[in-house]
């Protein structure tokens, strides 16, 4: 997704970077108000009683399958790929073992774990090298993996999620570059009769990845949230913000000299995770609003992202 859009940033003037970078400078973003030491973010906002208030909503045991399928087809910017061989196992001749005549297959799959369905993590994206509560690129970044901020270090994510519905107000789908801001949350909310309470998961619908099945490349623009309805929500405690988008953000970006603010309101200067390309229209097509969500990210030690399947069951 960032080695995509960053060759939209070298066009901006030098002028115009300036601007960005002192700007950014400028803004006071940590310690967070979760403390100096916090390395979770908003998941500190999950409890033992959000998460039993939440299985209450499940009420019929419908589930919905929330991540896409990735494969080698999936659109992504280069040089992100998948791949996958699968393997005889043994010693790959394919020869039965032992009197039961066992056989197997095994596979090792190649992938950048930001294709897909997948979750951002806090050590994605930072501010001038700085990272959520101000953590410095060299503290935790080696070529083997990350030393803080690992997706593998993520809890459990049980907790009541929220859908919001784009498409009544914008048309379905809704138009790329169209900004979702606190008013337009807002109304959203209130059209689904619900309140965004701390602790929850917000995931938005846009029609933009039903729109586009079977394409072979992503879409450079699309709606999202803007830097002032991320802010609203990260106010509100969400721990995460999702969409059927690649990059969940506006594009085009608000301001074009702050490439990915969005990207860097939520994961660094307020600690709330991304959810990319969540499969958000059967939800949306049934009328659910908000549900139980769940997920357990994989344990893959050191990972910047991880591609997801999260569950929604209501």
């Amino acid at each position: 997704m960032i080695a995509g859009l960053f060759v939209l940033g070298a066009c901006q003037s030098t002028q115009a970077d300036e601007l960005a970078v002192d700007g950014a400078a400028s803004e006071s973003w940590y310690p967070s108000k979760y403390g100096a030491a916090d390395r979770l973010g908003a998941l500190n906002n999950l409890s033992v009683e959000k998460t039993a208030a939440a299985a209450k909503l499940v009420t019929t045991g419908k589930t919905y399958s929330l991540g896409m399928v990735t494969g080698r087809g999936t659109p992504a910017y280069g040089p992100r790929k998948y791949d996958v061989t699968v393997l005889q196992l043994s010693d790959g001749s394919g020869t039965p073992l032992g009197e039961n005549m066992a056989t197997g297959n095994d596979d090792i799959v190649d992938v950048w774990v930001g294709i897909g369905s997948q979750i951002d993590g806090l050590g994605h994206m930072g501010i001038n090298h700085e990272y959520y509560n101000g953590v410095p690129v060299a503290d935790f970044v080696t070529t083997s993996g990350l030393t803080q901020f690992g997706t593998h270090l993520l809890p459990p994510i049980a907790t009541r999620g929220v859908l919001l519905d784009m498409t009544k107000a914008f048309g379905d789908p809704v138009a790329p570059g169209t900004a979702f801001n606190t008013a337009e949350i807002e109304a959203a909310a209130m059209r689904a009769g619900i309140s965004i309470e701390a602790g929850d998961v917000v995931l938005f619908y846009t029609g933009t990845m039903k729109s586009q099945a079977g394409a072979s490349e992503l879409n450079p623009a699309e709606p999202g949230i803007g830097v002032d309805g991320i802010q609203y929500l990260a106010d509100l405690g969400v721990v995460a913000i999702g969409s059927d988008t690649w990059a969940v953000e506006v594009i085009p970006f608000e301001n074009e000299a702050r490439p990915f603010d969005g990207h860097l309101t939520m994961l660094a200067k307020n600690g709330v995770y991304i959810l990319e390309n969540m499969v958000t229209d059967e939800l949306a097509a049934d009328g659910v609003t908000e549900f139980f969500f769940t997920l357990g990210a994989p344990r893959l030690e050191g990972t910047v992202q991880a591609i997801i399947n999260p569950v929604g069951i209501r």
